[in-house]
Formats: C-alpha cells, structure tokens, sequence
C-alpha cells in the first residue's frame, strides 16, 4: 500500500464525520452564532439589568412614604408646678409639684411621607450615571457581537482555506505518485537513472508530508467552527473564498464610519459620561438638601404625649463636617472624566491607524489575487508540458518535480490571497462597527477560489 494510499484510507472517518456535517453558507452560519453564542448571550444579559437599573431610577424624586408600627412597652413620669396654689395644696397636704406617672403597653402605627425638592443633584446625576451605565453595555453587547462575528469569518473561511490546502496537497502526492510510477518503469528499461528516479522519490515522500500536515490543519479548523458554532457533528462551509475584483469605497469613507459605529469608541463616550455623572455626584454633596415631609399617627389614643396627631412641613439638612475630604472627591472625579476623554482620543487615532492597515491589506490581497489569475494557467501548461516532455526524455526528472510543485505553490498562493482578502475585509469592516454586512459584500463577489 502506498503512502498516498495510506493517508486516503486515514482521512475515511473525517470523511465520515464530514457526511454528517451541518452544511451552511456564511449568512446562515452568521445567524446560528448569533442565535447560539454564549458571549453574545451574557452581554444581552448585561443590557437587560441596566434597563432594569435606568428605569428603577425613573422614580427618584418622587415621594417616598413609609409605615411604621411600633409595639411599645413604657412608663412616662410627669411634674406638674402648683405656683400660687401651692400654700392651698399643702393645707390638704398635697405636695409642690404634682407627679404624675403613667405606666403601660401600647402600639404606634405611623405613616410618614417624605418628598425631596431640592438634593443638589445628586439625583440627576444618578440618573445620568444609569443611563451611561446603559449606554456602555449596548456598546459592549455590539463589541461582544463584532468580535464574535470576526471570529466566525477568520474560522469559517479559515477551514475553507485548510480544504483548498488540503485539495492541493492531495493533487501534488497524486501527481507525484504518478511521476514516481513512470520513472521506476523508465528506470527498468534504462531510460534514466537511478539517481533520476530517487529524485522522484524524494520529492513524492515530502509531498506526503505536506499532506499529512494539510489533514492536520482541517481538523484543527474543522474543531475551531464547530465549536464556535455548537455544532458538535461538524460544519461544512458552502460559501468559498471570494474577490470582489472592483475596489473598495474610499479609505476615508471606512474612517468616518469607524469614528461614528465604533463599539470601543460607544464604550468610552459612555464611561466618560459616567464620570462627568460622578462629578456632579460628588458635587451635590457639598449643597444642602431641601425636603417636604408630612406624618400621621392613626392611634391617638395610645400615643405618647410628645407625639402630634399629625404634622407637616419643610426640612434641610446640610453636612457640615465629613470624614471624607469632599473637595478632594470632586477633584478625583474630574480626573476620572480626563482619564476617560484622554482614553477616548487614543481610542480614535488607533481605530484610524487599523482602519487604513486594514484597508490597505485588503487591497493589496485583491491585487496579489488578480495577478494569480495569469499565474496558475502558465503553471498549469507548463506542468502539462513538462510531463509529456519527461516521457519523450525531452526532460529531466527535476524538471517535473519544479514543475508539479509550481503549479500547487500557484494554487496555493491564490487560495490565501483570497483568504487574505476576506480577514482584511472583515476586521475593516469590524473596525468601522459593521461586520455584520458582509454578506452584503459576498453578494458583490465575482471571484471564487472553487
């Protein structure tokens, strides 16, 4: 049995397996992950809590009401001056003052009322640190999205550039199993050497190794699409490679986008916004409180002698001293907005730099591909040419070997300029927050890498 044999034989439960796989074109596997991504899950998870934090804090400002009950064991001792009266009460030998004491069990069912008018605003500035809150797990629910989706593009498209490597290889050490075959028949009837021959050989048992690595290869990109997209049993891609042939829209048309769409750029607006809500927090700390309150005792029968029957009015507070530096709190919190703004414009020079990387990648993939067009016909008439030439002795064993891995290098370059093309693609469109388009861009492809 021969090595090539071998191999083929090796590759019969991939095969298997690849039968039971879960054939999907790009849109489809785009919305499975969507639909099955435990990342993508956890971050919606995040944005329904904060919704549920921004409209909790909805009701700040409205009037908070609060019953009380109170069971009370007490005793209540009371002096009560006799003045003028006092000579009289001695006459009858009643003591100055009079006391009088009241000993009992009661319960104290109170409602109070309170509404703030004026908190210095600290209440505006919790609700404008929820609604930042809020604004920051969007962008990070779309950050969660983009990079899960270029995930899928560099593992889907990365398994079809395995199966072309692969398709390749097999091509090679078939191609060279032959070559080998003819020139151990042209050996034994001394049309070329052994030294020939054993230049066959040589050339044939590296092919295999190439191949045995391609196999290799698929199965790791076979595992890592699988897994992404839970699919146990295996995921077969149908959407190839591809070029759109024609340019890109501008580069500074990428660049407006990414500045505009950006998840990362969202992200820091909105822990910018936080920190500004931080600083009117902390500054609302330094005002005083104004607030409307009113209380009512619904068993007045049982209460105590100091408590009114009901009661309304107006309060302030106001901390005058605190164990915490309030000035200095101010001030770290004014750092805090800096240190976001200053992250935010970094943020926006380093988006710009991968936008033009990526953009410029893209492009230069696209022309490295075109040029292959020309390349792997010219590799392909000369493999033809010099097997023919071989079997007439018109040329050398050498010359085969150059020529059938000549061709398979063509082949191969063309399948990753492709492939370049697609990953430059994807992470420009990610950077300008819409990798979810591009299977808008597959409907523009007019070239495939079959």
């Amino acid at each position: 049995m021969t090595i090539a044999v071998a191999a083929i034989a090796a590759l019969a439960p991939a095969t298997a397996q690849d039968n039971a796989a879960i054939p999907l074109d790009y849109a489809a596997a785009q919305q499975r992950l969507l639909e099955r991504s435990d990342a993508i899950a956890a971050s919606s998870a995040n944005v329904r809590g904060k919704e549920a934090q921004v409209g909790a804090t909805r009701s700040l400002g409205r009037p908070e009401v609060e019953f009380e009950a109170q069971l009370l064991d007490y005793q209540k001792t009371l002096y009560l001056p006799l003045g003028s009266l006092a000579p009289v009460a001695q006459a009858y030998g009643i003591g100055d003052p009079l006391r009088f004491q009241r000993q009992e069990t009661a319960v104290r069912p109170i409602v109070t009322a309170t509404l703030p008018l004026y908190a210095g605003g600290q209440i505006a500035g919790t609700k404008a640190g929820a609604r930042a809150q809020l604004d920051q797990a969007r962008a990070e629910q779309e950050g969660a999205i983009s990079k899960q989706l270029l995930q899928l593009v560099q593992a889907y498209y990365g398994q079809q550039l395995a199966e072309r490597a692969l398709g390749v290889r097999r091509d090679v050490l078939a191609g060279l199993d032959r070559h080998v075959a003819d020139a151990i028949k042209l050996e034994h009837e001394q049309f070329i050497s052994r030294a020939q021959r054993l230049q066959a050989q040589v050339a044939r048992d590296d092919a295999a190794r190439d191949f045995e690595k391609a196999i290799a290869e698929l199965e790791t990109a076979n595992a890592a699409l699988a897994g992404l997209l839970r699919a146990p049993q295996g995921v077969r891609p149908t959407t190839p490679l591809f070029v759109i042939s024609q340019r890109l829209e501008p580069l500074e048309t990428y660049k407006a986008e990414a500045l505009d769409a950006h998840p990362e750029l969202g992200r820091l607006r909105a822990l910018e916004a936080q920190a500004e809500a931080g600083v009117m927090i902390e500054k609302s700390k330094q005002r005083p409180t104004i607030y409307g309150f009113g209380q009512y005792n619904f068993d007045r029968r049982d209460s105590l002698l100091t408590d009114p029957d009901w009661s309304f009015g107006i309060g302030l507070r106001y901390k005058l001293a605190s164990g915490l530096g309030r000035t200095q709190a101010v001030e770290a919190a004014r750092q805090t907005a800096l240190q976001a703004n200053s992250g935010l414009q970094e943020a926006r020079t380093q988006i710009e730099i991968g936008v033009t990387k990526a953009w410029n990648e893209a492009e230069a993939a696209r022309r490295r591909f075109l040029l292959l067009d020309s390349s792997i016909e010219s590799a392909g008439e000369n493999l033809r040419l010099q097997r023919l030439s071989y079997r007439e002795q018109q040329a050398t064993s050498l010359d085969v070997i150059d020529a059938e891995l000549g061709f398979a290098r063509a082949r191969i370059q063309r399948a990753q300029a492709a492939h370049d093309y697609v990953i430059a693609l994807a992470q420009l469109l990610d950077l300008s927050g819409q990798v979810e388009r591009l299977p808008d861009y597959l409907a523009r492809a007019d070239k495939e890498v079959p």
